[in-house]
């Protein structure tokens, strides 16, 4: 018995010492690692940071409302519908943001960078450029517009950083390069969109009317769509230009609409093109009497008997080609009120130029 008792105590004291042992090392391994220091950040990125912190207050958060009826109480209740970005661009209350982000929206409410919510109503409205101008009902004191660049000079290869709310997650900031300049997209309204930027910095729903910055921070285009099978980022996403942000924001503040210079005439439907040999350019349908276009002699469609005979046919308006609708659109959307325009045209296979206002 003493011996049993003997071997028994020795193994207790083994087991003991064991799971001591195994103890002190559990200790010893689960204490906390030392830090390695990492030194200061590279000045790339802390560029980025820096321009990020300066670029936030200016983004806003933007949630559509729209009202719907409960069917068993009959209680009419305001609905969030959807969700996007935009940017603040004036002290007065102004926030650029896409079209398609306020398209058939109730109300719009407007969170700032300090998560303050504010309601807002549309102001200007451009379909065929996909931009849309709110203003907030009582705008705050500390508003911070956004730094505005161009984008006539952007090259591919730079460094651009997009900051939104995709997915409903506000102030996301990703960076990317430009990928291509001078891509076409289609906006709601099937107008052409032209000059449109490409990035691959990602660009998800909730991105769409936020702003494209370059390294410097400041605007160079509005976030506006992507392409992607899925609908979620794929690497190619588009950008309305700068250039084209601050010519008709301006326009759309003062008159709510886009504007353009009216010359008096309009042109045959393209699909109509084939009765008359489809020409290189624009067939004039008719010419308005009394208008600029009738005043510096441009000629519609004429009739002989049952058929028509061509007029004149556009090709080029200030040096530069005209080949479709959208083109003669862009160009004269560009123009201001009274610049004198020089209007190419072939008249009877002879080429001629008009001068008008």
């Amino acid at each position: 018995m003493r011996k049993v008792a003997l071997v028994v105590m020795i193994l207790a004291a083994g087991v003991l010492a064991g799971w001591c042992s195994s103890q002190a090392l559990h200790h010893s391994v689960s204490r906390p690692r030392a830090v390695t220091p990492r030194g200061p950040l590279p000045a790339g990125e802390q560029a980025v940071i820096d321009r990020f912190r300066e670029a936030k207050p200016s983004v806003v958060y933007i949630t559509t409302i729209a009202y719907q009826r409960d069917w068993f109480s009959f209680d009419v209740q305001a609905v969030p519908t959807g969700t996007g970005s935009g940017f603040v661009w004036d002290e007065q209350g102004h926030i650029v943001t896409n079209f398609h982000v306020v398209e058939d929206a109730q109300e719009l409410e407007v969170t700032l960078s300090d998560h303050s919510t504010h309601r807002a109503q549309v102001v200007g409205l451009a379909p065929e450029r996909d931009l849309a101008v709110l203003r907030l009902a009582n705008p705050p004191a500390h508003l911070r517009p956004i730094p505005i660049g161009t984008s006539s000079d952007l090259q591919v290869g730079q460094a651009v950083m997009a900051i939104g709310n995709p997915f409903g997650l506000d102030q996301t900031l990703t960076t990317g390069i430009v990928s291509a300049l001078g891509r076409e997209i289609q906006s709601s309204t099937r107008r052409r969109i032209s000059g449109v930027i490409q990035t691959d910095a990602a660009i998800n729903p909730g991105n769409s009317g936020g702003p494209l910055l370059d390294s410097a921070g400041r605007l160079i285009g509005v976030n506006t769509a992507i392409q992607s099978t899925s609908g979620s980022s794929a690497g190619i996403g588009f950008a309305v230009p700068v250039d084209t942000v601050n010519r008709i924001v301006p326009q759309l503040i003062a008159k709510g609409r886009l504007t353009r210079p009216d010359l008096g005439f309009e042109t045959l439907d393209p699909s109509y093109a084939s009765h008359f040999g489809n020409p290189k350019g624009l067939i004039v349908l008719q010419v308005r009497p009394g208008g600029p276009a009738h005043r510096a002699g441009l000629r519609g469609l004429s009739r002989s008997g049952r058929r028509f005979l061509l007029g004149d046919v556009i090709t080029g308006l200030n040096g530069q080609p005209v080949r479709s609708v959208d083109d003669l659109l862009d160009q004269l959307e560009a123009l201001a009120p009274d610049a004198p325009i020089q209007l190419d045209i072939q008249r009877e296979g002879r080429a001629q130029r008009l001068a008008l206002r």
